[in-house]
C-alpha cells in the first residue's frame, strides 16, 4: 500500500509518494494549493484486509 499526494500549481503537476498514512497526512496539511491525497492499493497486496 502507498499514499500519493498530487499537487496542481499553475501549469505543473507534482506527485509525492509515502509509505505510511501519518507522514502523508502531515505533509498534506503543510502543502498549499490544489492537492489530492490518494491511497493506492495494488491487487497483489495480500496484507491488506478490509
Amino acid at each position: 500500500m502507498m499514499w500519493v499526494i498530487t499537487v496542481y500549481s499553475g501549469e505543473s503537476i507534482q506527485m509525492f509518494e509515502f509509505d505510511n498514512q501519518e507522514e502523508a497526512r502531515a505533509t498534506f496539511k503543510s502543502i498549499k494549493g490544489c492537492k489530492f491525497l490518494s491511497e493506492v492499493i495494488y491487487y497483489n497486496d495480500f496484507d491488506v484486509v478490509e
